[in-house]
């Protein structure tokens, strides 16, 4: 995205260990690199167990668009893990292993 942008947008992930986190970097990072040309993706690692996703858009429409499509891998990351036996989150959002 080269034009200045008015939409901001930032999620920050708190997964429960560095490994867990590590996988969902990786996966929301390969896809961040990509041009896009109304909005723009950066993934960083403030810690070693958080993710947090910047992304910034010229209009609302780019703004929905970006976000929807990185929340749904990064739910995909999660429901993965649940189904592998890992350390995803639960039906309701809340992180499996911290909630027992």
């Amino acid at each position: 995205m080269t034009a200045p942008s008015d939409w901001r947008a930032t999620v920050r992930f708190v997964r429960p260990d560095r490994a867990a986190a590590d996988r969902l970097a990786s996966a929301l990072q390969v896809e961040s690199v990509r041009e896009a040309p109304r909005s723009a993706v950066r993934v960083r690692r403030p810690g070693p167990e958080a993710v947090v996703l910047e992304v910034t858009a010229r209009d609302t429409s780019a703004a929905r668009a970006t976000l929807n499509t990185y929340l749904s891998w990064a739910a995909l990351v999660l429901a993965t893990e649940r189904a592998a036996g890992g350390s995803g989150a639960s039906a309701d959002g809340r992180d499996a292993s911290r909630s027992r």
